[in-house]
């Protein structure tokens, strides 16, 4: 301050024949002496007296500092009740950016507004997302650590802890302090706090071999040389800080060289620096020759051969602060001096005096400062009273002399746009002991494609489980929140990270089971076609004729086209086939079993006809049994119909029932006209069955009823088996267990129907005769006639 203050007053072209002065007023870091000091400088009255000043000449223009905000809030209270103009040098705390509380509060080093903006843009730069917090306990380190906090959340970092440092220190505290950092999985660590109350709370941690930890400081302790100690070397090696920019003040360094005792009497700090500086003390005369200890300073000792960080000007940080205070004070003093009356910016264009000015003027003049200082830099405040925030990143890397070397790594513009506001040359940084490269601090290991994020109860959104996509859901990349849905016709892959086309399924003929299915079904068409033909060429025997002749020819023709129908169901399904292969087989079975109901009915009354004076005789013929046929099929006809009307069958692509796969199928269109088409043939069948049954022990010869009883037993065993078959299968089975329904019944009603036929045709031809049929049985307890039924 006394440096920039003489160069100031050298300055010919900034406040010529003006003079600047200065008091100092030290306030020993307490609240009581800051306060005394200032009212001391308002009144300039060894009695401080409010609201009085006994200056004469030389007006108060502004008060610098103090350093600490505690301080700077205190004094900034009591300053802007008189509107006295006050910068501070180091006063970071975000609440005196608030200039209804402290309307001349000024201050040329960042709000810790912007270092807590650095300190989340600094995180988020690394990718850390598991972090934990150490606040000190006063406004400087609890509002800006909440600020850091806050921005940090938003941005989606985790806080794994936050603990305050206390100021007056307490084992129970500290040692709370030590096992949360100790057991925390955080790799880093934001400390905002000043350098004296963290460090036996360092000390403490350091002690307990904490090590691994990356430290992020703010400009509180980002350069301290209390922390190079032996014993934390360790711990902060690799520490990364924020602190306020540098400055290369010019000619500095040599006013600094030509500080002696000898030609600054007046200054009482530069002895005590002298006897610091040297290892020696001045001789006091009114102490004796025996008494005098150590070194005496002779005043011939040389500053320019020490090698002590108090001559390198690369640190001048809060020192190059003061400076810009004091030429803020300079400038604005210009201004009012430079003022032309009439031109002035108060009542009446009226300027300020220069020697008799208020202390709202002269503030009226700091407030609009905008200039270049020496080193080519813009100084000017916003509308808070705050700097241009810019912060040099620093990381903390161990020199040859044993100590921390603050090597700057990167910078931090507040005001530049977002993606370009820091840079870091990382390939520079030293990092913590275990790292050659940034570690990672997260929570949980992030989910890779094809899983995502499980948010665990009672933690932060960063400590989650990795799930793995359901089957028919994919993620296609890292930490995914939710899983996606493929479209409709593409399945997720196995990894679920991305999607497939489905593959089409159908049943086709060239796969196994298709091709199985049209043998079975070629087979199973030629033996009844086979059946008939030896039907027909033995037409007039005995046994072909019993039983209605014409019956067993529709009902073998039916068979043939029973069997046939499956293969309408094998193959790429369309609109027209998906109508047919269901109407063919309700009405070709339907005309089955009619006959054979037809057959049971004739051989009933074929029965009763034989008795004397019998009604049934005119029923005898093949009227009734083709009557029966075609008014039994015909209403199963009409139940196709109304279904064709109501709502067909159709061709559809099932994109859902089966997971990876398009199922190209048939929609029954109106599942009530097909489960008429169903039930109704089961009506049959049941009524076939019990009329069989009633009738399986008649005399008649070649009597079919117990054929027909076991062939409607057999029909109705699959039917029944089927139905839940059907509906438990999905895709090409549900078709092959229905194909598999229709093989099996119609093989049941050939193999109880014709096949005892075609035994005694191909093998007993002896059987096949007139005589065989009409002769008695023998052994019988009972003589019941018999009689052939024959048209």
């Amino acid at each position: 301050m006394i440096f920039v203050t003489e160069e100031i007053n050298r300055n010919d072209s900034l406040l010529p024949n003006i003079t600047l002065g200065f008091w100092i007023y030290d306030s020993c870091d307490t609240l009581s002496r800051s306060l005394q000091g200032t009212m001391w400088q308002l009144s300039a009255h060894e009695v401080p007296i409010p609201n009085y000043t006994c200056r004469g000449r030389s007006p108060l223009a502004a008060v610098i500092g103090d350093d600490k905000s505690r301080m700077s809030i205190a004094m900034a209270q009591l300053l802007g009740v008189y509107t006295q103009a006050q910068i501070s040098y180091a006063s970071s705390v975000d609440e005196l950016s608030d200039k209804s509380q402290f309307p001349s509060f000024l201050r040329t080093t960042p709000s810790d507004e912007f270092q807590s903006l650095g300190i989340a843009r600094l995180i988020t730069f690394f990718g850390w997302t598991w972090i934990g917090i150490l606040a000190e306990d006063n406004d400087y380190g609890l509002i800006g650590s909440q600020m850091v906090k806050e921005l940090l959340v938003k941005a989606g970092v985790c806080i794994a802890f936050y603990e305050t440092i206390p100021l007056v220190y307490t084992d129970k505290k500290v040692g709370r302090i030590r096992e949360v950092v100790k057991k925390t999985t955080a790799k880093v660590i934001v400390v905002f706090s000043t350098a004296n109350n963290l460090y036996p709370v360092m000390l403490a941690i350091a002690r307990s071999e904490v090590s691994g930890k990356v430290w992020i400081a703010t400009d509180g302790w980002a350069d301290y040389p209390m922390f190079s100690e032996k014993e934390l070397l360790k711990t902060l090696k690799g520490t990364i800080a924020l602190s306020v920019p540098t400055g290369n003040i010019p000619r500095f360094k040599e006013y600094l060289y030509d500080l002696h005792p000898f030609r600054t009497t007046d200054d009482i700090f530069v002895g005590q620096f002298w006897e610091e500086a040297f290892g020696c003390k001045w001789t006091d005369p009114n102490m004796d020759q025996a008494s005098r200890e150590g070194k005496i300073c002779t005043g011939k000792e040389d500053l320019r051969m020490l090698d002590i960080m108090f001559f390198d000007m690369t640190t001048l940080r809060f020192v190059y602060n003061v400076y810009n205070a004091v030429y803020v004070v300079a400038h604005a003093l210009h201004a009012m001096y430079s003022c032309e009356p009439g031109k002035g910016p108060f009542l009446n264009g009226s300027c300020g005096d220069i020697r008799h000015f208020k202390p709202w003027q002269l503030l009226h003049y700091i407030w609009k400062v905008h200039f270049q200082n020496t080193m080519g830099r813009e100084i000017f405040f916003d509308q808070r009273g705050n700097p241009p925030a810019a912060y040099d990143i620093l990381n903390w890397q161990l020199a040859s002399s044993g100590s921390f070397s603050y090597v700057n790594i990167g910078h931090y513009d507040a005001g530049a746009a977002s993606a370009l506001d820091i840079e870091i040359n990382t390939s520079t940084i030293v990092w913590s002991e275990g790292y050659t490269q940034a570690p990672v601090s997260i929570c949980s290991e992030s989910c890779g494609p094809g899983y995502r994020k499980a948010i665990l109860d009672g933690q932060p959104a960063c400590c989650f489980d990795c799930v793995p996509c359901s089957e028919d859901e994919f993620s296609n990349q890292t930490d995914a929140i939710e899983c996606m849905k493929c479209p409709d016709d593409q399945w997720p892959t196995k990894r679920r990270d991305g999607c497939q086309q489905k593959s089409i399924e159908f049943l086709s003929y060239q796969e196994p089971l298709g091709m199985t299915l049209v043998v079975i079904s070629m087979l199973g068409t030629l033996i009844p076609a086979t059946i008939l033909i030896i039907f027909i060429g033995n037409r007039h025997t005995p046994v072909v004729k019993a039983n209605n002749r014409e019956l067993s020819y529709l009902l073998l023709l039916a068979l043939v086209l029973c069997f046939g129908c499956s293969l309408v169901f094998i193959g790429h399904p369309t609109t027209l086939t998906c109508m047919v292969r269901q109407i063919a087989f309700g009405v070709l079975f339907a005309i089955c079993i009619s006959c054979l109901l037809a057959k049971t009915i004739m051989v009933v009354i074929a029965f009763k006809a034989t008795k004397p004076k019998s009604n049934l005789r005119s029923w005898v013929g093949p009227r009734l049994p083709n009557t029966l046929v075609s008014a039994c099929s015909l209403v199963q006809v009409l139940i196709c119909i109304i279904w064709l009307i109501v709502a067909p069958p159709f061709s559809q692509m099932n994109m859902k029932s089966q997971m990876g796969k398009i199922i190209i199928e048939c929609n029954e269109g109106s599942l009530t006209t097909f489960w008429c088409m169903l039930g109704y043939m089961g009506f049959l069948v049941t009524i076939s069955f019990i009329v069989a049954f009633l009738a399986r022990k008649l005399p008649d010869s070649f009597n079919e009823a117990k054929f027909i009883t076991f062939s409607m037993l057999i029909f109705i065993a699959v039917w029944l088996s089927f139905i839940p078959a059907y509906l438990s299968t999905t895709g090409k089975y549900t078709v092959a267990v229905e194909i598999f329904a229709i093989l099996s019944s119609s093989a049941g009603l050939l193999g109880c129907i014709f096949f005892p036929k075609c035994y005694i045709i191909l093998i007993r031809p002896d059987m096949n005769t007139k005589e065989f049929l009409m002769r008695k049985p023998t052994g019988s307890t009972r003589k019941q006639s018999n009689c052939i039924l024959t048209y």
